[in-house]
C-alpha cells in the first residue's frame, strides 16, 4: 500500500465540489438506464486500474440492483451471454473512450452506440465515460486508496 500523495479537495476545494456537482448531474439526468452507466463507469475503473472507483462504483451498481454475476463477467463482456446489445455498443464506446486510440473512436463503434442508444442516452454516455475517466487518473495520480 503506497501512501496518498495530495488531498485534493483539501488544496482545491471549489474544483472538486463541481466534479462532485457534475457527477450528481449525470446520475440525475443522465442516462435513462442507471445500471447502464454503472456498468460503463466500472468498465472505466477496470481499464484504467482504479481500486477507488471500482469499489465506489461496484457498490453502486449493486444498490441499484446490478447483478454480481453481471459484474463478475463484466471485464470479459464480449465472451459473456449476460449483456444486451445495447449494452456492448456502450461498453465497446467506454473502452474506446478510455483507450482512446491515436485515430479516435472507429465510426463503427460510434455508429454502433449511437443507433442503439439514440442521442439522449450517447450523449450522456460519452459525458459519463469522459468524467469517470478523468476521475480514476486523478485518484490515482493522488494515490487515493478505497476504503477498508
Amino acid at each position: 500500500m503506497t501512501r496518498q500523495r495530495i488531498e485534493l479537495a483539501a488544496v482545491s476545494p471549489r474544483a472538486v465540489d463541481l466534479l462532485i456537482e457534475l457527477e450528481d448531474v449525470l446520475r440525475r439526468e443522465g442516462l435513462s438506464d442507471d445500471r447502464l452507466r454503472e456498468l460503463a463507469r466500472i468498465r472505466v475503473a477496470q481499464l484504467n486500474g482504479c481500486a477507488y472507483f471500482l469499489a465506489r462504483r461496484s457498490a453502486e451498481a449493486i444498490r441499484l440492483g446490478e447483478g454480481q454475476d453481471r459484474l463478475n463477467e463484466l471485464a470479459g463482456w464480449r465472451d459473456s451471454r449476460r449483456f444486451t446489445e445495447t449494452e456492448r455498443a456502450a461498453l465497446a464506446l467506454t473502452e474506446v473512450m478510455t483507450r482512446l486510440p491515436a485515430d479516435g473512436v472507429p465510426d463503427e463503434v460510434y455508429g454502433a452506440a449511437e443507433n442503439l442508444l439514440g442521442p439522449y442516452n450517447l450523449a450522456n454516455l460519452i459525458m459519463a465515460v469522459s468524467v469517470a475517466n478523468a476521475l480514476d487518473r486523478m485518484c490515482l495520480t493522488a494515490r487515493i486508496s478505497p476504503p477498508q
